[in-house]
């Protein structure tokens, strides 16, 4: 069974045309959203995206864009939880806060 959350609400968009095709996109998405194809990146599974924005902080062309969402509740809880959050970096403010 795919990891989904909820069918055509997620923000993620991806420019095909600034895309560079450097594979970032691939390599940090814990869910397998992107793949490459003919020398571009492509959204394959949309629905199963969790909006962490990994995506689009370590794309260098600024081809990715998504709000964070729902997938920032992860973040949240292991803090809750006494972990460390799993959306943020210890030398940057959390990306799930209201500060931003």
């Amino acid at each position: 069974m795919k990891m989904q959350y909820l069918k055509n609400v997620v923000t993620l968009r991806l420019d095909r045309e600034t895309c560079i095709c450097c594979g970032r996109c691939v390599e940090v998405c814990p869910h397998n959203v992107f793949i490459v194809e003919a020398r571009k990146c492509r959204i394959a599974e949309r629905d199963a995206c969790m909006e962490c924005g990994a995506c689009a902080r370590n794309c260098p062309a600024g081809a990715v864009r998504v709000k964070n969402g729902v997938g920032c509740a992860t973040g949240i809880l292991n803090v809750a939880m006494g972990r460390k959050s799993a959306c943020c970096g210890e030398d940057q403010a959390c990306c799930c806060s209201d500060d931003e």
